[in-house]
């Protein structure tokens, strides 16, 4: 995981522990908190859903670019540096 990406983890982590410490201290019902909370845990839960996916994207859409470069090769042990440089990015 790169740096970046552990950032956003770090980020969204933190937004969430203080979403719900605000949530927990507000001067509301218990219910409204409950419901506010509910709704906050949902809308990271389908943020992260979308990231992954896009991660995902991502991964497969270079994969499929590797691989296509790979068979178009005269010799196909020889790998283009700036493939194996941005695979382990």
């Amino acid at each position: 995981m790169s740096n970046t990406s552990k950032g956003a983890v770090l980020l969204l982590a933190g937004l969430a522990a203080g979403v719900t410490l605000g949530i927990l201290f507000a001067p509301a019902k218990g219910k409204q908190n409950r419901e506010k909370l509910g709704s906050s845990l949902q809308n990271l839960g389908e943020t992260l859903v979308d990231t992954a996916v896009g991660q995902i994207d991502h991964l497969i859409t270079f994969t499929d670019k590797l691989v296509t470069q790979f068979k178009a090769q005269t010799d196909p042990y020889a790998m283009v540096h700036d493939d194996i440089e941005n695979a382990i990015i």
